[in-house]
């Protein structure tokens, strides 16, 4: 049988992308929102090994980014790979509340008040699963034990299905100014299958009101590969979400992993995967492109105007455990059952069940469950990577002024690996940088990849531990 490809004009460029060449680069592998990724991470790294680092970053006297992470939800999208509780009784949420807010005030204590917050972010699960009350009681107390800046960028992940107009004016109020809202997909049959039913008028009014309200930018969340698309549906729901002119949109690949989320057998079939995948890729791409929005990279789109779009063209876009950010150079102090920190050289994980880390906190006020600390290498290799996908762009002499290092020296192994890259369209080699072309952006993880020092090992398990890059 003849082996299927496809033609794709992709930014004014023709690909032609085959099955064998699908075959060749959708393969396991990490979205880098941290380097060393998870699965390198120790359980020996405690919270005496984190409280060093907040004592090397006060010293440091670097800027703050707070996390908190609020895992309610009423019901569960069948998609979903986060870290979540699914519960109708919202008494649950005082006692985690109460919890939480014992870590806030042991973390705040590692932290000089001359330390401003650029960036505070509430993820889940819904956190609008909390009442407009506990949003402003919560908030509150944060705000006593941390120096906001007066330009903090202050956001929000919301579910419209069930954020209501006083939570909004409540969280404009208490100084919000991003919304973060999942659509994933507007067609029926796709929301009926993924077990969420959210209609386009209700996401509409939603945005509408939030504009209203003066909130200063709003992403909205897209996710292709999932049942019953193609590239005509989900070309249909990129079009619907263009009326609402979001000012960044995440269209993230579904990452199948059953072995670890159970809910996702259901979907084992009617998946679109290979040539069809690519094709609901290519589609929102493309017409996000045509709509004057800007390829951020991997899974980002921006408006021109945008911070992130300024920040990738300035090459000071950075990303961590939220994604893309303008804020570089910013500690990550994660709060919350599951919490990530990412301080210095150090990454820290709170224990990811409700129970164990309560009872973590009720012994020290602090629940490190595992984490790692960076040498050397690793450190060069993070900032690579993280140049690679901010910037689709090595530029040799940096890298090696930084590091004090002979950059062909050091990557020789690499830049060999390379050369098939290159010669596949991805990549184009000089003797001064390494650019990533049009086509090496869609694949973009892939490159990524060729400098992770523990990738190999990690193939040799038996059950992936990665989503495909696809």
């Amino acid at each position: 049988m003849a082996e299927q490809s496809a033609e794709f004009n992709i930014a004014k460029e023709n690909f032609r992308i085959t099955e064998d060449f699908l075959a060749k680069y959708n393969t396991p592998g990490p979205r880098y929102t941290s380097y060393p990724t998870a699965p390198v991470w120790k359980d020996d790294f405690g919270v005496a090994d984190l409280e060093r680092a907040y004592g090397e970053a006060n010293a440091a006297g670097t800027p703050i980014s707070l996390y908190m992470h609020l895992p309610y939800c009423e019901s569960l999208c069948l998609f979903c790979a986060c870290n979540v509780v699914i519960t109708k009784d919202h008494s649950v949420v005082p006692p985690y509340l109460q919890t939480l807010q014992q870590e806030i005030e042991r973390v705040s204590r590692h932290v000089s008040r001359k330390r401003e917050v650029v960036q505070f972010h509430w993820g889940g699960g819904t956190p609008t699963y909390l009442t407009p009350a506990q949003m402003e009681q919560l908030f509150g107390f944060a705000r006593e034990r941390f120096t906001f800046a007066a330009d903090a960028e202050i956001g929000i992940e919301v579910d419209p299905r069930v954020t209501s107009r006083e939570h909004l004016e409540t969280l404009r109020r208490l100084g919000f100014n991003r919304l973060s809202l999942g659509i994933q997909d507007f067609h029926p049959e796709v929301q009926q299958a993924i077990h969420r039913v959210q209609p386009y008028e209700a996401t509409r009014d939603m945005i509408s009101y939030a504009r209203e309200l003066g909130f200063d930018s709003i992403n909205v969340d897209l996710i292709y590969g999932l049942p019953y698309q193609d590239a005509e549906r989900f070309r249909a729901t990129v079009t619907q979400v263009l009326t609402l002119q979001p000012d960044r949109v995440a269209m993230f690949s579904y990452a199948h992993v059953p072995w670890l989320k159970k809910q996702q057998g259901s979907f084992q079939t009617h998946l679109p995967e290979g040539i069809e995948k690519f094709r609901i890729f290519c589609a929102g791409l493309q017409t996000f492109l045509d709509a004057g929005y800007l390829y951020i990279g991997m899974d980002h789109f921006a408006k021109p105007g945008d911070e992130l779009a300024i920040a990738q063209q300035s090459r000071t876009l950075h990303r961590n455990f939220q994604g893309y950010t303008t804020k570089a150079g910013a500690d990550l102090y994660g709060m919350g059952v599951s919490a990530i920190s990412a301080i210095g050289r150090s990454y820290g994980q709170n224990f990811r069940d409700v129970a164990g880390y309560g009872a973590a906190i009720d012994r020290g006020g602090l629940a490190t469950m595992r984490g790692y600390q960076l040498n050397d290498d690793d450190v060069l290799r993070r900032t690579v990577i993280n140049r690679l996908l901010c910037h689709t762009l090595i530029r040799k002499s940096e890298i090696a002024d930084e590091f004090g290092i002979n950059f062909d020296d050091y990557f020789g192994v690499e830049l060999a690996h390379l050369e098939s890259f290159a010669a596949d369209g991805l990549v184009t080699l000089d003797r001064d940088e390494i650019r990533v072309t049009w086509l090496g952006r869609i694949f973009i993880r892939n490159i990524a990849m060729v400098f992770d020092a523990y990738l190999e090992k990690q193939k040799m398990d038996s059950r992936p531990l990665f989503s495909k890059t696809l």
